[in-house]
């Protein structure tokens, strides 16, 4: 029930942009003017979560401020809406706010712009007192309360919002013209700082190329045979090369992954060339610790996926195993065609990893803490690459490990 006529409505309605709420913690300033507009006993504002409703001002019950109320999901929906309500004991929005002892209520949004915040309440303890008319005149003053109160708190109506925006329950409206600006920077600043690893690294790798390429040269004797000594120091230049090309890759891998511009470019191909492709180029690797590298692969098969990216996540649980063997050791690569996909295993006898990383090693930068593994250097991108390239495929990998009982990882890829 509207206490002004259409006139006095017009003349008072200017005087709510004079609400201050800078002292006023309870929203007694916005209650008291709406006194002027309706009859009601209490009132109450509240503002929106993803999956609740948490009470901001209160006319009455001052005690209840900040309690968050649980909400059924039909009830959000409708509470993100632009839409008022006219309600009254049996709603079970009234129900879900625990209001005892009214019988007829008003409700109407808070909004900036077309972006519901929040919402307001006022409830009387008459039956029936309240109109569509009432939910006319709510609409209006609730559209200059809630810029009265995005000017104090407009910061924290927009944290809610981008938290609601991401359980996904508020649809893109132009309130979020601002957060999406900042989060184009946040993602340009990453792009820049990806594009920048990549080049570094790519300019590292073109001399890197080159010195393991003419170590190789030289450690073959092709222009002349070296001596112990020569011979000794060369093979370290070209493992140390190979080593380092290695970790300089993974973080082009990472910057592409993260960047999106890893693409797949699937043939069709023997499985075992790319096995034995990998142990020769790791055969260096594998000769300083006089590790041996088996290939179990009888049965050749052919394969459908991406060459250069199967080779990849082979090198890189390969080198992973021989750099955490025991020397004079073995580490085997297999290979087994099933019904719809095929498997890649790569099996070591080394250190072994306690089940509880089992879940862990594939995060980025994820180094495992102990005595053998700080002696050998890494980006700690390996496996999270290998990860993400399996899963390209639309495959999974998994582990089977104990401490000091070996390591073997098990690559699926669908066909």
């Amino acid at each position: 029930m509207v206490k002004i006529t259409d006139r006095e409505l017009l003349e008072k309605i200017p005087s709510l942009f004079k609400i201050n709420l800078k002292s006023d913690k309870d929203g007694d300033s916005i209650f008291k003017k709406l006194k002027e507009f309706f009859v009601f006993d209490w009132g109450y504002i509240y503002y929106l979560n993803p999956d609740s409703v948490q009470l901001k001002y209160a006319s009455i019950n001052k005690e209840l401020i900040e309690t968050v109320y649980k909400m059924p999901k039909s009830d959000l929906k409708f509470l993100y809406s632009p839409d008022g309500i006219v309600l009254d004991e049996k709603s079970s929005i009234i129900k879900s706010l625990n209001f005892v002892g009214g019988k007829s209520y008003l409700l109407h949004k808070l909004s900036v712009g077309e972006t519901v915040f929040g919402f307001i309440v006022i409830g009387s303890k008459k039956e029936n007192l309240y109109s569509e008319d009432d939910l006319s005149v709510l609409k209006v003053c609730n559209s200059i309360i809630s810029y009265v109160i995005k000017d104090l708190e407009l910061s924290n109506v927009f944290k809610i919002q981008l938290k609601a925006l991401k359980e996904g329950i508020v649809e893109k409206n132009n309130a979020y013209k601002i957060i999406k600006e900042q989060n184009e920077k946040i993602l340009e600043a990453d792009k820049v700082k990806s594009e920048f690893l990549a080049n570094v690294s790519h300019e590292l790798r073109t001399p890197l190329n080159a010195i393991v390429g003419f170590s190789e040269i030289l450690s073959e004797g092709l222009y002349g045979k070296l001596n112990e000594k020569q011979a000794e120091y060369i093979s370290d230049i070209r493992v140390s090369g190979i080593h380092l090309l290695g970790m300089i890759n993974e973080i082009l891998d990472i910057s592409k992954i993260e960047s999106n511009a890893m693409k797949l470019v699937k043939t069709n191909f023997n499985i075992q060339r790319a096995l034995i492709e990998v142990a020769n180029i790791l055969k260096p690797l594998a000769q300083k610790k006089k590790v041996r590298i088996i290939i179990d692969c009888e049965n050749d098969f052919e394969v459908t996926a991406d060459y250069q990216k199967i080779q990849q996540i082979l090198y890189n649980l390969v080198n992973n195993a021989i750099k955490y063997s025991p020397d004079n050791n073995e580490v085997e690569i297999s290979a087994e065609k099933l019904k719809n996909k095929f498997v890649l295993k790569v099996h070591d006898n080394g250190i072994g990893i306690d089940k509880k990383y089992h879940g862990k090693i594939f995060a980025k930068f994820v180094q495992l803490d102990s005595a053998y593994t700080k002696k050998e250097s890494s980006t700690g991108l390996g496996l999270t690459i290998t990860k993400e390239l399996t899963e390209l495929h639309g495959g999974k990998i998994s582990i089977k490990s104990e401490v000091n009982n070996g390591s073997t990882f098990i690559v699926e890829i669908p066909q």
